[in-house]
Parts: C-alpha cells; structure tokens; sequence
C-alpha cells in the first residue's frame, strides 16, 4: 500500500473514530431507537477498519511515542452514565464470553453503556493523539490503539454489536 493511501486509510479510520466518541458524548440527546441503529452502523465499520488495516503498511516508528490519557475517569463515567440513563433497562445483557462464566452457575451480566464506554476510552485516546499532533502521530497513535483493540475492546464490540442486535431487531 502506497503512503496516500495509507494516509487516507488513517483519516478514515480518524473521522468513524471521532463520529463514533460524539455520538457517545451526545447520547442523552438521541432517542434509544436511533443510538441503537447509529451504533450498530458505526460498530461493524470500526471493527473492520481496526481489523484490516495491517500495522506493517504503516511508516515505520522511529522511537516509541507514549500517548497520554485523554479519557479521565470523570469523563468516562460522564459517558457512561449518558449512555445507562439512555438505555434504561436494556442496559443489561447476558455475557456469554466472560471468563468467569466458565466457573459460574449463574448467569453473568453485562452492561451495554460500560462496553460502548470501553470502546470510547481507546478511540477518543486516539482522534485526540491525531488531532493534538496535527496528524504527525497517527500512525503511531493507531498501533498503540491497535494493540488496544487486539487485546481488549475486540471482543468488547463484538459482544455489545450482539446485544444492540438484540435490542433492535427482538419483538417487544
């Protein structure tokens, strides 16, 4: 893949990032019906992006850049707490892929708007390194977050997608 094209890749990848943390941010704007829809748009493309774009296209790192956290714990809970209120009771689903689920004779739950949050954290990390950089750190920012998704959020979004699914196409 060509340095443009790279560029461009990233630049997409930054705008679904930023559209996903605002629709977050702006969740007790929105009525349930259309953040769930939204989100269920978003989610699929985030995955793809993250999941795709191979991190040995990307320039090479000369030394290691840390990034700092944008994403405090008031400002997580701030989006989380949107999020809970928005979703009301269906905030809570059925995990199926937690660990301890293995171990456990009842069931385990989860919460939607503590998985869409821990999603935001890594994303709104990354769009901020992007922005404050003016672009310079993206492809650093993307690995670092990246390495993140790998991880970690991956399987968060994958879970949460199945729930949102649930929430908007079940029968009332």
């Amino acid at each position: 893949m060509n340095e443009d094209s790279i560029k461009a890749r990233l630049l997409a990848t930054t705008a679904l990032a930023s559209n996903y943390c605002l629709t977050l941010e702006n969740a007790r704007e929105m009525e349930k019906d259309e953040f769930v829809k939204e989100m269920l748009s978003l989610l699929p493309a985030i995955y793809l992006d993250f999941s795709s774009i191979d991190v040995e296209d990307l320039p090479e790192q000369s030394e290691f850049e840390y990034f700092a956290s944008y994403v405090d714990e008031d400002f997580y809970e701030s989006v989380r707490r949107n999020v809970e209120t928005l979703m009301g009771p269906d905030d809570v689903f059925l995990e199926t892929f937690e660990e301890d689920m293995k171990y456990s004779d009842t069931p385990i739950g989860s919460s939607v708007a503590e998985c869409l949050a821990d999603i935001f954290q890594p994303l709104c990390n990354y769009i901020s390194v992007v922005r404050d950089s003016d672009g310079e750190s993206a492809p650093a920012a993307f690995r670092e977050c990246r390495e993140n998704f790998e991880g970690y959020w991956s399987q968060t979004l994958c879970n949460v997608v199945r729930a949102l699914n649930h929430i908007r196409y079940s029968p009332s």
